[in-house]
């Protein structure tokens, strides 16, 4: 086990949402929040923002499809287990600047992703790590998040 220290750089800043917030949103029943960021030179969409998740996760064809050297890949010794309490196989990890943006404000992080070998519906897995560290705030009702940056806030 390891413990490491994150400075946050972010503003302290009130993060809010309003009814304007909500008007593009189709109606919906306790569908999940997602996302797309940029990440690799790419951008990737169908990213989950997972709060229940202990872990940033990658999965292997995703790795695949941004072209990722397995170079870059980092031998990780910990397990992993899926939802269903199966054991989920980790190739590594792999540090990567992403990239938070709505077009206008952004906010570029270091994240690291766990890179697994299981079928998803999605290309990553945002789990407490990085939305705690980022001070991500989400909202199940609008169907978005909003992160703190620079130029105020990001509202994906």
């Amino acid at each position: 086990m390891s413990v490491e220290a994150f400075e946050d750089h972010s503003p302290d800043m009130d993060i809010t949402f309003i009814k304007e917030d909500i008007r593009h949103v189709v109606p919906h029943d306790n569908d999940p929040i997602v996302i797309s960021l940029f990440t690799a030179g790419r951008m990737v969409h169908r990213v989950l923002v997972d709060q229940g998740r202990s872990a940033d996760v990658m999965f292997w064809s995703t790795f695949e499809k941004l072209q990722l050297s397995l170079d870059q890949l980092r031998p990780y010794r910990g397990c992993l287990y899926g939802f269903a309490g199966d054991q989920v196989e980790v190739r590594g990890y792999i540090e990567l600047r992403t990239t938070f943006t709505d077009g206008v404000a952004s906010r570029t992080e270091r994240i690291r992703y766990l890179v697994v070998n299981a079928p998803s519906a999605y290309n990553i897995l945002l789990g407490r790590p990085t939305l705690n560290r980022i001070r991500v705030v989400p909202s199940t009702r609008h169907m978005k998040v909003k992160l703190p940056s620079v130029e105020g806030v990001v509202p994906l």
